[in-house]
């Protein structure tokens, strides 16, 4: 997460540096145009629009926000060792949501809840976003996650949405030989259709074993009366973390299951859980399933925070919701998440996603296997509404006091410049992705109280509504409808429509029905950060790939998001996600990754089982003859609003940046962009920490 900051292209570099597939050449790629904003449902005029639900018919502030309660515990365990853990049950399971605020149709949906609660008063709501799991500092957490994907006579469900099967992707029609590999076609397949897999992956966890990670090879499919013959059941790696899971955690995984180990070691932070499935963790994501994961205490957590005019403990906004409140609850939440997310859809209700790569910059082919274009996959996707919390464009009580927002940007491609400025309000961040900041950011004073939240990130944010005028407020969305290569709005690019995508959430501003005993952001001493020391460096690259059908050389689009390595020359190489493994850190090893982004968009990346801390950002000198990238000097440090524990971090067009992490715990893990849609097209690399595990499974299929 980052403050808005001045333009972030530097002078010269305001086009795409491309790998040619297939070749060695390097050439420019124009950022095209089509009809203005190629990306975004409203573009699409005429009979393309037909069945699509217009933004602008959408009624605004009918549906009150919905807070999300608390997940219920299953019940608790003692593991080995004495401690004591809490388990819960949670399935996937397809639902029916009202999105959109009636009368118009409901929303065919996929959303986690809980199969079965210690409490007989709990309340097993299933719902997207789902309920937040509630975790405290050294109290592990075990969760059996379940696929339930399937109808009341226990046959599978297909995908919601369009899955492209040409690309490296879990691949279950393969059998356990072809599985996550990507396939080859005689002719241009239509999408997938089979039983969907899952693998559920806790974005920010610290120090979980690989075995429970969600790695994107150890998905698993329902348990269903009908898999086809010869489809693979789960992923690759899933077999491997079974046994280590059960010989680990003395734990068994139920079949289209499996039971993940949380330790909740690390600082108290905003967590968030989500899909992982190799190569179509957009369209997974895109159909709901996803949470909060919040943990709490511990010496860097709320009670650490004091109050500077008294020396005391400081006092927060609260309360935020608790296990057993029920749903909805009659309680003032002051305390609340919000995960805001962008999607588009049809006049029944459902879901549209793209079906066809024509949709996001016209290209129709060829197609594989005739050429090199994925005939469904698209670069990146913008909705053409905003949801919070599971509802498009809510609305929300709130009185003349401090509110505690924990913001999630759960968008696949559309990076968020929220508007916190509004009139009277003062705006502070508190948090980030890996807790508490070194000291309070000021945004409203520093930045006329914008936040720039990249896919993946999130901030935690202390809204002051003391003086703000009773009435009606609207939060609003300032950054793009297309992709994100930095800079100011307005003057570096079009601000979203405000007549819908930049326009999020409304506040009634209520009277303050009691004294709010509440700290002053400005009086909050936050827990310190001790830095990390310099360390060995890693130097990473970001490189877009063109096609190279000769019907498409007069303007190659994108074919796939590639990471790779620079050498020490400055020269930089990609890999794809088969290619062995090149980064590999020893356990306990410090490290600097110098990340050179070559492209022209910002690119939010995210390392599992670590937090890091940003270094700097610098611009680059690119020579594209040559495949060289090196530092110009210049470098500036993080904003405020880094100055913490990380675990996204953007990396902007045309520079490096640096993080600083450690790596404590051995394993298979993966670093990747959280544009999700890159991710699944070759974006997405694996990392080892330490050496190779006796048995692990070897490298899938090229």
């Amino acid at each position: 997460m980052s403050d808005i900051t001045t333009s972030r292209t530097p002078a010269g570099v305001t086009r795409r540096t491309v790998l040619k597939a297939g070749g060695a050449a390097f050439g420019l790629y124009f950022v095209g145009v089509l009809g203005g904003r190629p990306w975004v449902l409203e573009a699409a005029a005429g009979e393309a629009a037909a069945g699509f639900l217009d933004a602008l018919s959408v009624p605004k502030w009918v549906t009150p926000l919905v807070v999300p309660p608390v997940m219920p515990t299953a019940g608790s365990t003692t593991l080995r060792g004495g401690k004591n853990a809490d388990l819960y049950d949670i399935a996937v399971r397809q639902i029916s949501q009202q999105v959109l605020p009636a009368p118009l149709p409901p929303t065919t949906l996929w959303a986690y809840g809980p199969t079965s609660a210690r409490s007989d008063k709990a309340t097993l709501l299933f719902h997207a976003p789902s309920a937040t799991i509630e975790a405290k500092w050294r109290r592990p957490v075990r969760v059996t996650w379940r696929n339930e994907l399937v109808d009341a006579d226990g046959r599978f469900l297909p995908h919601l949405l369009p899955v492209d099967p040409t690309l490296h992707w879990a691949n279950p029609p393969g059998g356990t030989t072809d599985r996550d590999s990507r396939p080859v076609f005689a002719a241009t397949p239509g999408p997938y259709r089979g039983p969907v897999p899952v693998v559920t992956h806790v974005h920010g966890a610290v120090g979980v074993g690989d075995e429970s990670d969600g790695y994107p090879e150890a998905w698993y499919l329902p348990d269903a009366v009908d898999v086809p013959v010869g489809h693979a059941h789960d992923g690759t790696w899933y077999a491997f973390f079974r046994s280590k899971a059960e010989a680990a955690h003395g734990v068994s995984w139920p079949a289209g299951g499996a039971t993940f180990h949380y330790p909740d070691d690390q600082r108290a932070s905003t967590l968030w859980y989500h899909d992982h499935t190799l190569g179509m963790t957009r369209a997974n994501v895109y159909a709901g399933p996803a949470g909060f994961y919040l943990l709490r205490g511990g010496p860097h957590g709320d009670d650490a925070v004091i109050d500077s005019r008294t020396g005391q403990p400081a006092v927060l906004p609260g309360p935020a919701p608790k296990e057993g409140d029920g749903f909805p609850s009659s309680k003032r939440y002051r305390e609340i998440p919000l995960a805001i997310q962008d999607r588009s859809f049809l006049s029944d209700g459902s879901l549209f996603y793209p079906d066809s790569r024509e949709f996001f910059d016209g290209t129709v082919g060829p197609y594989l296997p005739e050429g090199d274009v994925s005939p469904i996959w698209n670069p990146e996707f913008f909705g053409n509404t905003i949801m919070v919390n599971g509802h498009t464009w809510p609305t929300h009580t709130v009185e003349q006091r401090r509110y505690r927002f924990r913001l999630l940007n759960g968008c696949n491609s559309r990076f968020l410049i929220l508007d916190l400025g509004l009139p009277g309000a003062e705006a502070w961040q508190i948090g980030t992705e890996g807790g508490l900041l070194a000291a309070p950011v000021n945004l409203t004073a520093a930045h006329g109280g914008r936040l720039l939240l990249a896919p993946a990130e999130r901030a935690d944010v202390i809204l002051d509504l003391t003086h703000v005028p009773v009435g009606s407020h609207i939060i609003r969305n300032l950054g793009p409808d297309e992709p994100f290569g930095g800079g100011q709005p307005d003057d570096d690019f079009d601000v979203a429509n405000p007549a819908s995508t930049g326009q999020v959430l409304q506040l009634v501003v209520v009277p303050a029905t009691s004294p709010d005993a509440t700290t002053p952001p400005a009086f909050l001493v936050l827990p310190a950060i001790d830095p990390l020391p310099t360390t060995s460096v890693r130097r990473l690259a970001l490189v877009e790939e063109m096609s190279m059908a000769p019907e498409l050389a007069e303007d190659p689009p994108p074919i796939a998001a590639l990471l790779g390595t620079v050498d020490a020359t400055g020269t930089w190489s990609t890999s794809m996600w088969s290619d062995p493994v090149t980064e590999n850190p020893a356990v306990g090893a410090a490290e600097t990754w110098e990340i050179y982004n070559s492209t022209a968009d910002a690119h939010p990346i995210h390392v599992h089982e670590v937090v890091f801390q940003v270094a700097d950002r610098e611009p680059v000198v690119i020579d594209e003859a040559t495949h060289h990238i090196a530092p110009a000097g210049g470098a500036r440090p993080p904003d405020p609003g880094e100055n913490g524990w990380k675990d996204t971090v953007i990396a902007y067009p045309g520079e490096v940046t640096r993080i600083r992490m450690r790596f404590d715990r051995g394993g298979q893990f993966v670093w990747h962009c959280h544009i999700v849609e890159h991710e699944d097209n070759e974006m997405m690399r694996p990392y080892r920490i330490g050496p190779e595990q006796p048995g692990q499974p070897g490298h899938p299929p090229a």
